[in-house]
């Protein structure tokens, strides 16, 4: 397997992602392409979901090592936050997440992407995790992500299945 330096060499652009390796451009390294509009860390490479339902899946939190990192929405990861990662919410998306195992429940605020681990749906700060079971020895759960508020591309707000069940809650 090619390291980024052997790429490099070659001339060809490389960037390092550090959860997955690195990968290649086929364009010189120093070259730049007129219209062309380089990616968005923070845009997810799956299709972003802004319906508002519900999805089922497993959640797992931060590791220690990212505790002060910035995210994609440019804030730093507060272990003790309300901060989530999500590959297909739009970020700055309000959810509910429920540990179907426990019934615990906690509201979040989509503002990273991840998880990079195959069949998780959303990462969750070390404090939310243990607020809604999940411990560091089991490390995963299986969660229903319910949205309360979705960002939509053209700056308004669509309610989540979630939104009735927090209005009347705050009621």
């Amino acid at each position: 397997m090619p390291t980024c330096a052997s790429v490099l060499l070659l001339g060809l652009a490389c960037t390092v992602d550090v959860m997955s390796g690195f990968t290649l451009a086929a364009t010189p390294a120093n070259a730049s392409t007129p219209g062309v509009q380089r990616e968005d860390p923070a845009v997810s490479k799956s299709p972003l979901d802004r319906s508002g339902r519900k999805r089922v899946g497993k959640a797992s939190f931060y590791a220690k090592r990212f505790v002060g990192k910035k995210m994609a929405d440019g804030k730093l990861m507060q272990s003790q936050g309300n901060n989530a990662a999500s590959k297909t919410l739009p970020l700055g998306t309000t959810a509910k997440v429920t540990n179907l195992d426990t019934g615990q429940s906690a509201v979040v605020t989509i503002e990273d992407r991840g998880p990079y681990v195959k069949d998780r749906i959303v990462d969750l700060s070390p404090a939310t995790a243990h607020r809604i079971g999940i411990d560091q020895d089991k490390g995963v759960a299986n969660v229903a992500i319910a949205p309360i508020a979705v960002p939509q591309p053209d700056g308004t707000v669509k309610p989540g299945v979630a939104a009735k069940s927090q209005e009347a809650g705050q009621k």
